[in-house]
C-alpha cells in the first residue's frame, strides 16, 4: 500500500531506541524526511546515520524534551532546514511509576514535564506550519492503561491520561484545519528501559520478556516494529478521516476499549 509520505517532514522526539527508533526508520522507509531528538548525542548520531540510508534527510539533535529551551532549539532546527512540519510523534517519555506515598514532587514535576509539557510544546510550535501548508498528523504515544489505572501506576498513569485528553481535544480545535491527532496507546512493548532492566537484574532478554507475557492473552511482549507501522498508517493517507481516536496496541491486556 502506498502510504503518501515521500517527502513529507516527520518530527520524532525521543527517537534514538525502542518506538521512537523504529517509528523514525519506518516513516523514513516510506520516503519521509525525519528529524530526530533524544538527550543522548551518541544514540542520536547513530540514528541519524540510519535514517539518511534510505536516501532521505534528516536532523538529528541532541535535546531534552523536558526542556521548554531544547525544544525551542530543535523545532526551529527542522523549520530551517526544511521548511515546513507535517508529521509530529509525541514519543518522548518514560514509565515512571511506585508507590503513592513514596512519589516525591521532584517526581511528579520531571514526569509532566517530559510528557505532558514536552507534547504541548512541540505541538504549539508545530501546528502553526501544519495551519499554513494545510494540513498534519500529530500522534502521542500514550499507554493502555491511562484508561484503566491500576495500583502504583502513577505518575505515569497520570501523564499519559493527560495525554489523551490532549488528543481528544486538539482533534476537535485543529479537524477544521485538516490537522488530525491521535494516539496509540501502548501495552508491554520491547524497549531500551526493558533492555537496562534485564541486564541489571542479571537474567537474559528471553526470561524477562516471558515474565512479562504471562498476562498478555496473546503472551508475548510486542515488538517496537509494531507500533512503528500503527503510527505509520495513521499518519498516511490511508487515514485521512481518523481524528481523535486512541488504539490500544497492547496484545489484549487491557480490560477496556
Amino acid at each position: 500500500m502506498e502510504l503518501g509520505l515521500k517527502g513529507k517532514v516527520a518530527i520524532v522526539t525521543g527517537g534514538t531506541e525502542g518506538i521512537g527508533k523504529a517509528t523514525a526508520l519506518r516513516l523514513a522507509q516510506e520516503g519521509a524526511h525525519v528529524a530526530i531528538c533524544a538527550r543522548r548525542k551518541e544514540l542520536v548520531d547513530d540514528v541519524g546515520a540510519e535514517i539518511q540510508k534510505f536516501g532521505v534527510q534528516t536532523v538529528a539533535m541532541a535535546a531534552d524534551m523536558s526542556k521548554a529551551a531544547d525544544i525551542e532549539r530543535f523545532m526551529k532546527a527542522v523549520v530551517d532546514r526544511f521548511g515546513r512540519v507535517d508529521i509530529l510523534v509525541n514519543n518522548a517519555g518514560t514509565s515512571m511509576r511506585g508507590a503513592f506515598l513514596e512519589v516525591s514532587d521532584d517526581m511528579w514535576s520531571s514526569d509532566l514535564e517530559l510528557k505532558v509539557f514536552g507534547a504541548i510544546r512541540c505541538t504549539r510550535l508545530a501546528v502553526p506550519h501544519m495551519k499554513k501548508q494545510g494540513g498534519g498528523r500529530i500522534i502521542n504515544i500514550t499507554i493502555s492503561s491511562a484508561k484503566q489505572p491500576g495500583a502504583q501506576s502513577m505518575p505515569t498513569s497520570v501523564s499519559r491520561a493527560a495525554g489523551l485528553a490532549i488528543t481528544k481535544a486538539l482533534s476537535k480545535e485543529f479537524a477544521v484545519d485538516n490537522i488530525l491527532v491521535n494516539t496509540v496507546c501502548i501495552g508491554k512493548i520491547k524497549s531500551g528501559q526493558h533492555e537496562r532492566r534485564y541486564k541489571k537484574d542479571g537474567i537474559s532478554a528471553d526470561e524477562y520478556y516471558s515474565r512479562m507475557a504471562k498476562d498478555i492473552p496473546m503472551k508475548r511482549v510486542g515488538e517496537a516494529e509494531e507500533v512503528a507501522n500503527v503510527i505509520a498508517f495513521l499518519v498516511s493517507d490511508a487515514a485521512s478521516y481518523v481524528t481523535g481516536s486512541s488504539i490500544n496496541l497492547d496484545g489484549g491486556i487491557s480490560g477496556v476499549l
